[in-house]
């Protein structure tokens, strides 16, 4: 016949008990902590042109609602801005937001003011290895060129951010506005400019986000 347990051992067994059920529970709490969602971008993210609240990333914080996924997001995007003025803001933003997740949205500027693809190319890749090094995921929107940019040029710009997202283990969306500038009626989904585009084509913009997304939101 073995030995009977004595008060104090079984309040100790108890109190143990207790600690690891209680462990479980902070883990369980983390695990289920809201996302943090940066977007860094430029005026494609910041609704240039348009309502508040019609753009991509207001639909994506909608979306995420619907879905019932906890995240907040933080939308970070400043019009006319390239990837050495992201590179430049984003160290205080990952203070200050500590995100989970970070969305960069940013090229289509150094594009336009014809800067060297390789200035681009080492910004985004320094974007995303600060982003990976705060511990957050990242996802990059890739963006691509009108054909009189020449051909080699196009190309090569596209290229950059599949070879980014590659070396530093992002997530690649191919191209932001797929559907949209290649659409068979693109005049009808940009505004008078033609490089911003309208309300209606933003639902479209975050159907090429959402699906590459959502998993890493899981």
């Amino acid at each position: 016949m073995g030995r009977r347990t004595t008060r104090r051992e079984w309040l100790a067994h108890c109190s143990l008990l207790g600690l690891g059920l209680c462990g479980a529970g902070a883990l369980a709490a983390a695990a289920k902590a809201p996302a943090t969602v940066l977007v860094l971008g430029d005026s494609l993210s910041a609704e240039y042109g348009i309502a508040r609240g019609s753009g991509w990333v207001a639909l994506l914080e909608q979306r995420l609602a619907r879905e019932k996924i906890a995240a907040t997001v933080i939308n970070a995007s400043v019009s006319g801005d390239t990837t050495s003025g992201g590179r430049s803001r984003l160290a205080a933003l990952l203070a200050q937001h500590r995100p989970t997740h970070v969305l960069v949205e940013l090229g289509g500027n150094d594009a336009l003011r014809g800067l060297p693809l390789a200035m681009t190319r080492d910004n985004l890749a320094a974007i995303v290895k600060a982003c990976r090094d705060a511990g957050a995921k990242v996802v990059l929107l890739g963006m691509q060129v009108p054909p009189n940019y020449g051909r080699k040029y196009g190309d090569e710009f596209a290229a950059l951010f599949a070879s980014v997202a590659k070396a530093g283990g992002a997530a690649l969306v191919p191209f932001i506005l797929d559907g949209v500038a290649n659409a068979p009626n693109a005049e009808t989904l940009f505004q008078s400019d033609r490089i911003h585009p309208l309300a209606t084509a933003h639902p479209r913009m975050l159907a090429n986000v959402w699906p590459v997304l959502a998993p890493l939101l899981k």
